[in-house]
């Protein structure tokens, strides 16, 4: 591994970080799945660092871009939920900020956010609505906007911060062709089918859901394959970001971080087509980084990492010193194979639609539910992660040994990290975490039913009625 600084004659490395918005890594062919999701990405990761364990620990956007950006993780931010109020803790200092003090320009395409304030620059784009065609164009909309201003960047001496958060493959899943077609034959509207029953009647998500899913459909397998072309249509325009990298000619002085916020639960666990609930569909995300020469080439780690690692181990590849006590570390030493890996066991949390949190080990999960949530699951869920890797069985009732145990070591890091914070642990505290009027906490699981809510039905009816009439003119 050759110095950095003298590799770049003493000009600091720029950075091109793509945050993707509910992209789970098991629906990644980088990561093994059977489906051709992300050549380009695979492509990418031969010349790259690629970390097989890597784990978002608070779930879900808001906080884990605060993970992302910060290297701290709950405690440090103060931020667990979706709807957080107000900025991070005070004296949080983000990425960016490290960066424009030692001389970078940065700029943040996509949002904003507690964790991405002070950038120089911001560039939004269309990233949620279906163009006039039916189809959202995220990916394309936000090239549009990115590569410009990576042609830009690059022409200017100083170093930068390129931001990219990236809207595919979160939902609406309506990737235009030939992705929308690229993993399902047949009709998705056939009466033989039965899996999207539970889901269209759904009443906290159905009317959501009817405004970008085809009227009638049937078959849950089809918003399956529409979220695969969703991540395949992201990773072709990726594939573009790549290549104006390189053709602007600045690879060998650019790290690019492919990852993730969260994942997403699809068909799985009841928690419809959506990212909250703790599961590892949710957890595990993408983590990929090149620079060239100073992390390995193709090689793949197995050790455990975390969202909190991404700003040191920058930060070293970038080489700026800090006094600050990270609760990440840098990923450098363990791609390098002079560490095995980081903390395999972690605290984790949601305050999405439920809030919980709970204790992951290689063996086993451990989820605490700390109000009734709108899927009436049981209060305390235990999975055992080698025999039961979708986490389909839960084990509580019949080894009450293994959750005190684990419930013992969720309560004993949160005792050591309140003392070490000096704050309540940010998800016991969060009145209003839901955003539902007049209702801070829910006492049952029929009101959070009854209660929580996404979409409108009268726009769902209406967008229903339009494209019916595209379809019957």
């Amino acid at each position: 591994m050759t110095n950095s600084a003298t590799n770049l004659g003493g000009r600091k490395p720029n950075i091109v970080l793509l945050g993707i918005d509910s992209l789970r890594a098991d629906h990644m062919s980088v990561y093994g799945y059977e489906r051709l999701t992300t050549p380009h990405i695979a492509e990418f990761a031969e010349s790259a660092t690629l970390f097989e364990q890597n784990y978002s620990p608070h779930i879900p956007t808001t906080s884990a871009y605060a993970n992302m950006m910060t290297g701290l993780d709950c405690f440090g931010t103060g931020v667990v939920a979706l709807r957080h109020k107000g900025e991070m803790r005070d004296g949080v200092k983000p990425l960016q900020e490290f960066l424009k003090e030692a001389g970078y320009t940065t700029t943040c395409v996509g949002f904003e956010s507690p964790s991405v304030r002070h950038f120089d620059k911001y560039i939004g784009f269309e990233n949620w609505n279906p163009g006039p065609d039916g189809f959202a164009h995220k990916a394309e909309n936000l090239n549009d906007v990115a590569l410009p201003e990576l042609e830009r960047l690059a022409g200017q001496d100083q170093p930068f911060l390129l931001f990219l958060r990236h809207m595919d493959p979160h939902s609406p899943y309506l990737p235009p062709p030939p992705f929308n077609r690229m993993f399902y034959f047949g009709d998705e509207c056939a009466p033989a089918y039965h899996s999207m029953e539970p889901v269209m009647s759904f009443k906290p998500f159905c009317d959501y859901f009817a405004t970008w899913m085809p009227e009638g459909i049937t078959d849950a397998a089809f918003e399956v394959a529409q979220y695969d072309g969703a991540v395949a249509y992201m990773d072709a325009c990726i594939g573009q970001i790549f290549l104006a990298i390189e053709q602007l000619g600045i690879t060998d002085e650019t790290i690019v971080v492919v990852t993730a916020d969260h994942g997403e639960t699809l068909d799985e666990h009841e928690c419809w087509f959506d990212h909250h609930g703790t599961y590892d569909n949710t957890l595990h995300v993408p983590l990929i980084i090149r620079y060239p020469g100073q992390m390995p080439e193709g090689i793949r780690v197995s050790g455990h990492s975390s969202l909190i690692d991404i700003v040191p181990t920058l930060l070293e590849l970038c080489e700026i010193d800090t006094d600050v006590a990270f609760d990440g570390k840098s990923l450098v030493p363990m791609a390098w194979g002079e560490e095995l890996t980081h903390p395999t066991e972690f605290y984790f949390t949601e305050c999405t639609w439920m809030r919980k949190h709970g204790w992951r080990t290689p063996e086993w999960k451990l989820i605490l539910a700390l109000e009734p949530d709108f899927h009436f699951k049981p209060p305390v869920e235990l999975y055992h992660l080698p025999t039961d890797p979708e986490e389909n069985v839960n084990l509580a009732e019949t080894e009450p040994g293994v959750v005190d145990f684990l419930r013992g070591r969720l309560e004993a890091w949160v005792a050591k990290r309140e003392k070490e914070s000096g704050i309540t642990a940010p998800v016991l505290n969060q009145p209003g975490w839901h955003g539902a009027k007049d209702i801070d906490y829910f006492v049952s699981s029929e009101q959070a039913y009854e209660t929580l809510h996404i979409g409108n039905p009268g726009a769902a009816r209406a967008l229903q009625a339009k494209a019916q009439e595209k379809v019957n003119p």
